[in-house]
């Protein structure tokens, strides 16, 4: 590592820290909540695109992420300003990334449907981008505020409890203040001026919190920083990516990440139908869902730390994906076997909250503990390059977050086309054997994805022992490089001094 990249460890995490750093996630919990729930719904039953078409849009889109966030993590690994690599990007990206968010929300009605196509293509482009250029320097913020293995998952249970909190948040305020039924929409979820209303409220909380964030971190430059990486022949830079994106361990959580997101985006995608029309459950009790996943959030902010602890991140983390996927699709199933109780009761909703609740729980314990090990991933890559990369490799990492909204969205769209589901669906009136093939299709689906995922994670090979031995590898080059430093500083001062004395 080089000489000139600070080897000073992070001071220990405050839970202000903690807390200041999470706030920033409340732009990407909202930006996630309305891009896999709402958006498919607004422009399919709504604005009157085709499912198939805008599932198809969504996933096209993420060919510009694949390209721009790669970019966008090495751009902030070398940038270098009296802000350090990651804050200028992160304070640039607030009010662009607001103003787009509302025009995604309130296309030209008026247009032709390819023409609406393409202006959804076009600001989805622009709202990924960047909300990119704050979420990938902030994730590679996370290893630099701490090197320790627990405090890496405590920081992290932060981050995903505010990007709940922002994801139920929206969801509540969208379903029953914007979203509310009135005399000329009997389901709410079809009233266009309600998501004119959404996309202004999502704006202002992306604003705020990325804003809060950056400023509350602000005070930490000074002791995260590390000097812009010098690389010397393109052999050289070709080299350090090959070795970063090939390392084990992260082609592990990535391949088991892309994999899980789609399976998680298909969840996602396909949720207010699931909710609206299958369990025929009123936007009211939608909301009351959205609340269930921040109390979740709740849990899941306690539970991560302490099962990583006692079990070992990998361990617990297949674990819990496994427990998580078999919640989400039991009440379906239930249905699918004739043991649930008729729509329009109470028992229905209770049950339906229930396993929510504990799939919300489980998935976000999940996710945590996934983070933490993929900021381990830094110092590993780090022993063999000699470079810390956080910004390359946070931005797969965000890449696989896009994928919930991409792929996973496209499947859903396939899926409700291959079923025939109908546009502008009122509640109640969906033929049943169309339902009924909506969960067929659905359990299967989702559950292979998720197999194949936990399957993928058994590659990873990062424990505690391991990382106590990267790091101290690394304090240890980090000596050495200094000594050399100051040796050869002092041989460069001593013709100087034996001059003066002539």
């Amino acid at each position: 590592m080089s000489a000139e990249q600070s080897s000073a460890k992070p001071p220990r995490l405050t839970f202000s820290t903690n807390v200041l750093y999470g706030v920033g996630s409340v732009a990407f919990g909202v930006h996630q909540a309305t891009l896999t729930s709402v958006l498919l719904l607004f422009f399919n039953q709504v604005v009157g695109l085709p499912a198939a078409w805008v599932g198809a849009v969504m996933m096209v889109t993420l060919i510009f992420d694949a390209i721009s966030d790669p970019l966008i993590g090495e751009w902030s690994d070398h940038a270098g300003s009296r802000w350090g690599r990651r804050h200028p990007f992160m304070y640039a990206s607030a009010l662009p990334a607001a103003i787009a968010f509302y025009f995604l929300f309130a296309p030209p009605l008026g247009w032709a449907k390819t023409s609406l196509l393409i202006y959804m293509g076009v600001m989805l482009v622009t709202v990924r981008v960047l909300l990119s250029l704050y979420e990938i320097p902030s994730s590679a913020l996370g290893p630099e505020l701490t090197y320790d293995y627990d405090e890496r998952t405590s920081l992290m249970s932060s981050r995903f409890f505010f990007g709940t909190l922002g994801g139920a948040a929206i969801s509540f305020l969208s379903l029953q203040v914007f979203l509310r039924k009135d005399a000329t929409h009997p389901l709410g979820l079809l009233n266009p001026a309600g998501y004119r209303a959404v996309g202004i409220a999502a704006g202002i909380a992306i604003f705020l919190s990325i804003i809060i964030s950056c400023v509350g971190t602000h005070r930490f430059i000074a002791t995260v920083v590390h000097e812009p990486r010098v690389r010397t022949t393109w052999h050289d830079k070709l080299r350090e990516l090959s070795v970063t994106v090939t390392n084990r361990s992260f082609l592990a959580l990535t391949i088991s990440g892309i994999v899980g997101a789609i399976s998680m985006g298909l969840r996602q995608g396909l949720d207010f139908y699931i909710s609206a029309y299958f369990f025929e459950l009123t936007p009211a009790q939608m909301s009351y869902l959205a609340v269930a996943t921040l109390f979740a959030a709740f849990a899941g902010v306690g539970i991560a730390p302490a099962i990583s602890k006692r079990f070992g991140k990998k361990p617990a983390m297949i674990g819990v994906f496994f427990a998580s996927t078999f919640a989400s699709i039991t009440p379906i199933l239930m249905r699918l076997i004739g043991v649930l109780p008729p729509n329009g009761t109470r028992a229905v909703f209770v049950i339906v909250l229930a396993f929510v609740f504990i799939s919300a729980t489980l998935g976000l314990t999940g996710f945590i503990i996934v983070s933490s090990m993929m900021a381990d991933v830094v110092e590993d890559a780090a022993v063999t390059t000699g470079q810390r990369s956080e910004g390359l490799l946070f931005a797969a990492n965000g890449l696989i977050a896009k994928c919930v909204t991409g792929v996973g969205t496209f499947l859903s769209g396939l899926i409700l086309a291959w079923i025939g589901f109908p546009e502008h669906a009122q509640q109640g009136h969906v033929d049943p054997a169309i339902l009924h093939h909506l969960g067929v299709v659905f359990v299967p689906t989702v559950t292979l994805f998720s197999a194949i995922a936990i399957v993928v994670l058994l590659f990873y090979d990062i424990d505690r022992s391991t990382h106590l031995e990267n790091v101290a590898r690394l304090e240890g080059a980090n000596a050495s490089d200094s000594q050399a430093v100051t040796r050869g500083n002092a041989i460069d001062a001593e013709p100087t001094a034996s001059a003066r004395a002539l």
